[in-house]
């Protein structure tokens, strides 16, 4: 979906912006929420828990959506740092509300305009760029393990951008665990351009590539260009985009009151947030209306019922009372098969998380039925020990945390490392297990000289 409105964001510049989100070419579900209205802009990259990243980024959306309806003036960076935490107590609520939701999160990157000031709240790794006189900035750094490996100088940023962990995560909001955004405010001027984008853009992107398609058309062309840019090189994951241009307004002060109960448009809202399945599960949240129509959503049609005819056939009377046991037992045995058949396709699709011989493991199957995992055997096992984790993510793995597929268990997997990285580099954090003592040597007994005679 793609929209591009129009509108003042103070007396002298104007806002123009579009938005896009695209399942990708791999996963089957959207879990990215994008939004765009007054004086907001956000990207959200749902993920893990059983089919509810999309939940989470959309409840993440809504919140800071709620933010535009009534602009917080002077006091926005505090008033996104709010947003932020009744996004996690939303998280927690939903989970509490529905335990399979355990395990789910979402990164976020909103920015919030108050005159020819921005200011930005980020957790995760979606983005936020700068194009200002050519030149791409990026304004956020990711929270991921790979970018603390580059911050340390273990590695490049080019090996960063390939290396097998650069997508594990070490903050998100989950409504587990309560997390500090990166907050920061910086001035702004006629002329520049915005990005916020999900990874499944900037990962599949050279930042050259971004700058050159950021680097003409208006905002609807530019997300056209760089999701079907993704799209091209792969789209492994879900893309969402927003461009916003700032513009000089060149309407007077009179023309802007006369209009201005009139001329702000309805707010584009893309993505998982903007679906009408998911917003019905959320019942509790206000969503903000959308410009753009939801397409998957399909027009309802009347029901239509139809009778069958039951036609109830006689056997005949020198069947064999032998015969009708023996059909019997057929009938028995194959409605037996058949039911073993579907349990095991069942269990053959399922997925979670636990503990696999004190490690972090991912198992296929089901937990009920015999033996001690039921009818689930381990496939994946990390290097990571549990006992690595916090008291609570011990907790939870202990309980197990189901996953919609096996990508799904795959970064649930990649969270709870990141948990243990998180604690390997902060030890002293809240819930981390405590650092043991390194053990006393054992001295070494010395011998005595003999007495000389």
């Amino acid at each position: 979906m793609t929209s591009d409105q129009d509108l003042v964001t103070s007396a002298r510049l104007r806002l123009r912006y579009a938005a896009r989100s695209d399942i990708g070419l791999v996963r089957q579900g959207n879990e990215d929420s994008g939004y765009a209205g007054g004086h907001m802009l956000v990207v959200a990259d749902g993920m893990g828990g059983h089919a509810a990243g999309e939940l989470a980024s959309a409840t993440t959306v809504a919140m800071f959506a709620d933010l535009d309806r009534e602009p917080p003036g002077e006091n926005v960076l505090a008033a996104l740092a709010d947003a932020i935490d009744q996004a996690h107590e939303e998280l927690g609520r939903i989970i509490g509300d529905s335990p399979d939701f355990a395990g789910m999160g979402t990164t976020v990157t909103a920015m919030s305009w108050e005159g020819d000031r921005v200011a930005l709240a980020h957790v995760g790794d979606s983005r936020a760029y700068m194009f200002r006189d050519a030149k791409l900035s990026q304004l956020t750094k990711d929270h991921t393990f790979v970018q603390t490996l580059v911050d340390s100088g273990r590695i490049t940023p080019a090996e960063a951008a390939v290396h097998e962990k650069r997508n594990l995560l070490i903050k998100a909001l989950d409504g587990v665990h309560e997390v500090e955004p990166d907050l920061s405010m910086r001035e702004v001027r006629a002329g520049d351009r915005f990005l916020l984008c999900s990874d499944g853009l900037c990962g599949v992107m050279s930042p050259e590539d971004i700058a050159t398609l950021l680097s003409s058309g208006d905002p609807t062309g530019a997300v056209t260009a760089l999701v079907e840019r993704a799209l091209e090189n792969g789209a492994p994951d879900n893309v969402t985009c927003v461009v916003a241009d700032l513009v000089p307004d060149d309407s007077s002060d009179a023309e802007i009151s006369a209009t201005s109960t009139t001329s702000i448009p309805t707010p584009v809202v893309v993505g998982a947030a903007a679906e009408l399945r998911n917003r019905d599960r959320l019942p509790g949240i206000y969503f903000p209306d959308d410009s753009q129509p939801d397409p998957d959503r399909p027009t309802p049609s009347p029901v239509q019922t139809q009778e069958a005819e039951v036609v109830a056939e006689v056997a005949p009377a020198h069947r064999s009372r032998s015969a009708v046991r023996l059909f019997s037992c057929l009938g028995v045995v194959a409605l037996l098969l058949l039911s073993a058949v579907g349990v095991w396709a069942y269990a053959h699709s399922q997925y979670y998380v636990g503990t696999v011989n004190g490690q972090i493991g991912i198992y296929q199957g089901v937990t009920w039925g015999a033996g001690e995992h039921g009818f689930s055997r381990a496939i994946q096992t990390s290097s990571t020990p549990v006992d690595k984790l916090t008291t609570y993510a011990q907790e939870q793995l202990s309980q197990t945390i189901p996953a919609q597929s096996l990508e799904d268990a795959r970064v649930i997997l990649a969270r709870f490392e990141a948990i243990a990285n998180e604690c390997e580099l902060k030890p002293t954090a809240g819930g981390c297990p405590p650092i043991q003592p390194a053990p006393n040597p054992t001295p070494t007994p010395t011998t005595k000289p003999a007495a000389k005679p």
